[in-house]
């Protein structure tokens, strides 16, 4: 196939060399093969932090994944992506890292007074953090409904997960935590299956479906 070399600032130029035609082209890789298990271990950390693996009052059990692996793995992820172009994957994995950083940052700074904040306005805090962080997640599902159903689907059930630990904390409800904590190992389920198709993909095996988009305008 002939290849269209089109840079910025230069004009697009069709065919090439022979030789340099018949030379292999180097791979960009994929992203999502760092991006989503980062993702997936950092939500399952953090399901099981709220479903109540772990002696209440740890929440910060879940840190050294979420900041040393979760968070870092998506701002490299992110990086890889936008250095090969794929702003949509770029931006899905920025936020995503934002998100688990500075949930992080929250906890450490409420158990630590890094911020001044008094103790009874810790709850409302945490409410301020899960609405900002719901509102930026429902405007990415909807941005996102090109994308195939399998993301969507991601999405969703981070929408949800974000609202019933939102509910939680306002109550005070840890039935309420505790569904939460299985909403997020449900996300991160659908993540893995979207990361089996990727790696089975970059392996040379065939890609699993990842269903329809929603929105095809």
């Amino acid at each position: 196939m002939t290849a269209l070399d089109a840079t910025p600032g230069k004009p697009a130029q069709i065919g090439t060399h022979p030789a340099a035609e018949a030379a292999p082209q180097p791979s960009a890789g994929d992203p999502a093969l760092l991006g989503l298990p980062s993702f997936i271990v950092g939500a399952v950390a953090l399901a099981l932090v709220f479903i109540g693996v772990v002696p209440a009052g740890t929440t910060g059990a879940a840190l050294p994944i979420v900041l040393a692996a979760t968070s870092t793995g998506l701002f490299l992820a992110a990086i890889w992506a936008a250095a090969i172009g794929q702003s949509a994957v770029a931006g899905i994995n920025g936020t995503f890292a934002g998100l688990y950083l500075s949930y992080a940052v929250l906890v450490l700074g409420l158990t630590h007074n890094w911020f001044g904040i008094a103790p009874a306005a810790a709850v409302a805090s945490q409410k301020l953090f899960l609405i900002a962080w719901l509102i930026v997640i429902v405007m990415l599902t909807l941005a996102t409904l090109r994308l195939p159903l399998a993301f969507t689907v991601v999405f969703t059930l981070v929408d949800a997960a974000v609202l019933l630990i939102l509910l939680a904390t306002v109550q005070g409800s840890a039935s309420l935590l505790k569904t939460g904590g299985y909403v997020v190992l449900a996300f991160a389920a659908v993540g893995a299956y979207i990361f089996f198709g990727a790696a089975s993909r970059a392996t040379g095996g065939k890609e699993l479906p990842l269903g329809r988009p929603l929105w095809h305008g």
